[in-house]
């Protein structure tokens, strides 16, 4: 099953829900059975204030990125959760719906994010900081786990791997050390595998 998504995944300006942009908007679709989003459109909110669907800016920008199982297990529950509220409304979700949209079924405004993400910070006990960051906080994190550039410029939508690592430079110092520590580990882990066969 699949549905249009908007709002936190893995761009580049005011948040993205599941790393998604939201200004522009970005939409993409995602996949409950092998736990993936297709970024495939973007959403432009207007002068009028209406939204209209377009193409990625880039080829780049259209892609497919790997969710966590408990990402899907909270995006079916709140699924769950949207059905109740249209049934109370008399009305029906259909499968091309928005997954995070007003009782309408409208977009949400940038500012909505924004103002949900800042309030469930703080309830949270966490320090607020911008929905954006989090995106760089996502890709950092990664990085510092050894995660190839290559995946996280894939997960980010870069343009390209030389775009993702100097934007993130600033993690390299701890990555050249966890480099180094991992070489060194697979070096000691061959001289003591040569020790034990040489004394057998």
């Amino acid at each position: 099953m699949t549905a249009n998504i908007f709002g936190p995944v893995p761009s580049r300006r005011l948040g993205r829900s599941l790393g998604i942009d939201l200004v522009p908007f970005k939409t993409c679709t995602y996949d409950c059975i092998y736990c993936q989003i297709y970024v495939n459109r973007s959403l432009h909110q207007l002068k009028n204030g209406s939204f209209i669907f377009t193409q990625p800016k880039s080829a780049k920008s259209s892609r497919t990125i790997a969710l966590t199982p408990s990402t899907i297990l909270m995006l079916r529950e709140y699924q769950e959760k949207q059905k109740l509220e249209h049934e109370m409304l008399g009305t029906s979700l259909a499968d091309g719906d928005l997954v995070f949209s007003n009782l309408e079924g409208k977009p949400l405004r940038p500012n909505t994010i924004t103002r949900a993400w800042t309030t469930l910070a703080a309830k949270c006990g966490l320090k607020v900081i911008r929905l954006h960051d989090a995106r760089h906080t996502h890709a950092s994190l990664m990085l510092k786990q050894g995660i190839h550039p290559k995946v996280v410029q894939e997960r980010l939508g870069h343009s390209s791997i030389q775009m993702t690592i100097d934007t993130y430079s600033h993690v390299a110092p701890g990555i050249q050390e966890a480099a180094a520590k991992r070489f060194d580990e697979i070096l000691n882990h061959k001289t003591e595998s040569e020790s034990i066969k040489t004394s057998g």
